[in-house]
């Protein structure tokens, strides 16, 4: 009998870029608080090597999930709805995303029974849509689902102060992630794109 495993990280292990993509075979080091707390986090979850003769293990490293009953949206949408949605800082930097939904379809694709002997290594997922998107993106498609103005950015400075650095820095800076094992395992995506996720989220 074979067992699945499916430990569910972060795509915080990637240092920021605006110009760099990265895939699941991308190297990386710890370089921040976050990306220690990924590599920590996937390092305590690895099994011995007497269970992993018998056990798939799967890591899946999510973006940022949007979903109707929580999360960054749950946060977003009330200024949004009122007229004061806007980018945050220059809103170059890219956004990597998932639906919730397909984040479950991932999980759910993982833990297929595998063809083949598990590997004592575990099998990583990027858990992102397929298309590359900048908070600038995601910022003017929600205000044009929504039909409200986005044209109050925020500063840097008042997001450090309301969020602290180390968690606003997920959403001032980014990473341009691809999910090129999760579509070449042949999972294929609900929501591809920021209109179909976002319609769906906000019920239009």
């Amino acid at each position: 009998m074979t067992f699945q495993r499916v430990l569910v990280s972060g795509v915080a292990c990637y240092k920021h870029s605006l110009t760099a993509e990265y895939t699941e075979d991308s190297e990386w080091t710890p370089f921040d608080v976050l990306s220690k707390l990924v590599k920590e986090w996937e390092a305590s979850a690895l099994l011995p090597e007497t269970v992993t003769k018998n056990t798939k293990q799967v890591v899946i490293r999510s973006g940022s999930v949007l979903g109707r009953d929580g999360g960054a949206m749950k946060q977003m949408l009330r200024p949004f709805w009122l007229g004061l949605g806007g980018t945050l800082g220059s809103g170059r930097q890219p956004f990597p995303w998932i639906h919730v939904s397909d984040l479950a379809g991932i999980i759910a694709h993982a833990l297929a029974p595998p063809a083949a002997t598990p590997s004592p290594s575990p099998q990583v997922f990027n858990g992102v849509a397929p298309t590359l998107n900048t908070n600038l993106e995601f910022t003017k498609e929600l205000g044009r689902v929504l039909r409200r103005p986005t044209i109050f950015p925020v500063p840097g400075f008042v997001m450090n102060t309301v969020m602290g650095s180390e968690r606003a820095v997920v959403l001032m800076q980014g990473q341009k992630v691809l999910p090129k094992r999760t579509q070449e395992a042949g999972f294929e995506y609900k929501y591809p794109d920021l209109n179909s996720a976002l319609k769906e989220i906000v019920g239009t």
